[in-house]
């Protein structure tokens, strides 16, 4: 039997003790290869408590990483600044960068400095992009904001997967019971981040507010800074999520809210049209206060359960996991297998 792969990852956003909530999706990703039997290691890169100076020296630490740990790919989960170090420094091995939406999109930040800083980080990934062995996106917008003249066959479209076992339908009242929601209300979930203005809070508070103002008693809650484990919780004694997102990757809460049975409404951004496609009480709306609020509406005359758990069997960790090892594989087989350090 042949030697299980290794993979090095290098992530700047992962679960830890000051901020449990960060990173679950990479976390989540690295949980399913592990469970397919590759070996995974992690560099965490502490992008928010150290700022820029994180990513000083940081591709030479990752090569001397590598080789000291024989790792067959190295996979950065995350564009900007740190895969551009990465890729620049590891040329002995393949690369894999995975890029999830404002690194290759960018952010909509106030203030002059930070916008810069932001379009840096862009224009880094695109650099990245070009170095890289093998490159993952989580969805067809994405893939075409990718640079003009990238070989697109190094390219794989490979949405984060759901932990399904973690995201299931559990009893609405029971849910609401722990979180002390009342039931004389259309509970409406927003995924919010902490002062990310992509994610238009301001549209998503007038489309309820436009929703109240058709007679319907509706209560906002933003899920904002929950623990991961506890996000089903809130998922399962919500009756609609809504996103408002100006641009998104494939916005993980999307998935968990289908895998809970959860009715979801949004705008069209990242792959969401895709994801609900066929999906009977889940809706795109325009952009605007109005025609979301009109599809809320619909969602609150309706069943407000879905049958969105069966379509999500494709995303599972463990199928997203195989086609990840697939590609590893084929990075793998073009390149000679790393044997000494």
């Amino acid at each position: 039997m042949s030697k299980p792969l290794r993979i090095l990852v290098v992530t700047n956003n992962y679960p830890m003790p000051q901020s449990p909530a960060s990173g679950t999706y990479v976390e989540q990703q690295i949980r399913g290869l592990e469970q397919i039997g590759l070996q995974v290691d992690v560099v965490f890169v502490d992008r928010a408590r150290k700022g820029m100076r994180a990513y000083f020296g940081l591709g030479r630490k990752i090569r001397a990483r590598a080789a000291e740990l024989r790792s067959d790919i190295v996979h950065v989960m995350y564009g900007g600044v740190m895969a551009d170090e990465v890729t620049r420094n590891i040329q002995d091995r393949p690369t894999v960068v995975s890029f999830c939406g404002s690194d290759l999109f960018g952010e909509q930040l106030s203030g002059t400095l930070r916008k810069l800083v932001a379009q840096y980080g862009v224009i880094a990934s695109r650099r990245a992009a070009m170095r890289a062995t093998g490159i993952v996106v989580k969805s067809k917008a994405l893939f075409d904001a990718l640079p003009r003249g990238l070989d697109r066959a190094r390219v794989r479209i490979i949405p984060n997967g759901v932990d399904l076992d973690r995201f299931r339908p559990l009893k609405r009242e029971q849910c609401r019971d722990r979180l002390k929601w009342g039931d004389d209300s259309f509970h409406v979930l927003f995924p919010a981040t902490s002062g990310d203005p992509c994610k238009r809070p301001e549209l998503a508070q007038a489309a309820v507010d436009a929703l109240s103002h058709r007679g319907i008693r509706v209560t906002m809650h933003h899920l904002r800074g929950i623990p991961h484990d506890e996000v089903p919780l809130w998922l399962n004694g919500s009756d609609v999520l809504l996103l408002t997102s100006l641009h998104e990757g494939s916005p993980n809460v999307v998935k968990e809210a289908l895998a809970c049975d959860l009715p979801v409404v949004s705008v069209d951004v990242g792959d969401v049209r895709e994801r609900l496609q066929g999906i009977e009480g889940c809706y795109v709306a325009n952009p605007v206060p109005n025609d979301l609020a009109a599809c809320l509406s619909l969602v609150y005359r309706g069943k407000r359960r879905i049958a969105g758990r069966a379509v999500m069997q494709e995303l599972s960790l463990e199928r997203t996991a195989i086609k990840l090892r697939t590609l590893y594989e084929e990075l793998c087989c073009s390149r000679p297998r790393v044997i000494a350090a």
